[in-house]
C-alpha cells in the first residue's frame, strides 16, 4: 500500500491531494483495503435538509457498510 501503511485501520483521515477529501484503510476478509471519499472543496453539511437530501440518495450504498465510501462520507461529512 506504500503511502498508506501508517494509517489505522478504520481512522479517516483528511488528505491534501487527488480529488478526494478523504481516505480510510479498512480490514475486509484479512485484507486491507483503501476507500477514498468525499468531493474535495465541496461545501457539505450546511443544513438538515442537506444531509437527509445526502442520506435519501445514498441509503443504499450506506447500509452496504464499512466497505463503501457513501458510508465513510455519511459518518465524516454528513454527520448530524
Amino acid at each position: 500500500m506504500g503511502k498508506f501503511d501508517n494509517l489505522k485501520i478504520n481512522q479517516p483521515v483528511a488528505q491534501k491531494q487527488g480529488n478526494k477529501s478523504h481516505v480510510v484503510k479498512i480490514r475486509e476478509n484479512g485484507k486491507e483495503r483503501i476507500i477514498r471519499f468525499g468531493e474535495a472543496g465541496a461545501k457539505t453539511n450546511r443544513s438538515a435538509k442537506q444531509r437527509k437530501a445526502f442520506r435519501d440518495r445514498h441509503g443504499k450504498n450506506i447500509a452496504k457498510g464499512k466497505t463503501s465510501a457513501a458510508y465513510w462520507a455519511n459518518k465524516v461529512k454528513w454527520k448530524g
